[in-house]
């Protein structure tokens, strides 16, 4: 499922990221690997907030839909 459709306290681990080779490098860049564990800490006004690896990220709606997790 997309990363959009998780709720705050939703824990999954990351399948697929879609989008360009570009989008994907960044996101990467971020953390954001097939395996890794992502946990919804909130969401705020479209935009998620994301607890991985050691850190939080804040991203917006768009780039959370082509992140899928389990």
């Amino acid at each position: 499922m997309p990363l959009t459709l998780a709720r705050p306290g939703h824990t999954g681990t990351i399948q697929k990221i879609l989008g360009r080779d570009e989008a994907r490098r960044h996101l990467e860049t971020l953390g954001f690997v097939v395996g890794v564990q992502v946990t919804v800490v909130a969401e705020r006004n479209g935009n998620l907030i994301l607890q991985i690896h050691e850190g939080r990220v804040a991203i917006d709606r768009t780039t959370a839909a082509r992140i899928l997790v389990s």
